[in-house]
């Protein structure tokens, strides 16, 4: 899966700004300094903002193509903020052929948001996942811990309306 930027405006707090000095300052000069930089980061963001990814780099004088391609490279690295209500939709085998994909597009428009992207209110972020361990309930869809399952399409309005 493609990993893309969000739109969302780059908001930060004193505390955020202040905890990311600190890791910064932490690991500068470490041998592999990126990934724990990052993971931290994340910790404090909830995501890797653009301004964050280059902030390290310049911290660790490295391009930022190369911080970027770390956070694209691994899966555990968000590029974007997770709405309120993050909905993740199961794309795994058993989930697929009972068309959970329809249910992905469906989402998609309802929202008006792609796949890893967040409603501009902040208030939905959509993902796919790959099996959550439900595929009885196949297909099924994660709105934050909620879990549902033997969906079809016209039953997401209804559920989206809950939130």
């Amino acid at each position: 899966m493609k990993k893309t930027m969000t739109t969302v405006p780059f908001e930060e707090t004193a505390e955020q700004k202040a905890a990311l000095e600190a890791i910064i300052e932490k690991h500068k000069g470490e041998e592999g300094a990126l990934m724990p930089m990052l993971q931290e980061a994340q910790d404090v963001y909830g995501y890797l903002p653009t301004e964050v990814q280059t902030r390290i780099a310049r911290a660790l004088d490295i391009p930022v193509s190369e911080v970027f391609g770390v956070a694209t490279f691994y899966s555990q690295f968000l590029l974007n903020p997770k709405g309120s209500h993050p909905v993740s939709v199961c794309l795994g085998t058993a989930c697929y052929v009972k068309g959970s994909g329809l249910l992905m597009e469906k989402l998609e428009e309802l929202l008006g948001i792609k796949n890893g992207e967040i409603t501009p209110d902040l208030k939905f972020s959509l993902d796919a996942t790959r099996c959550i361990g439900a595929c009885g309930l196949a297909p099924v869809l994660t709105v934050g811990e909620d879990v549902y399952g033997r969906l079809e399409p016209n039953q997401l309005e209804g559920i989206l309306a809950k939130y």
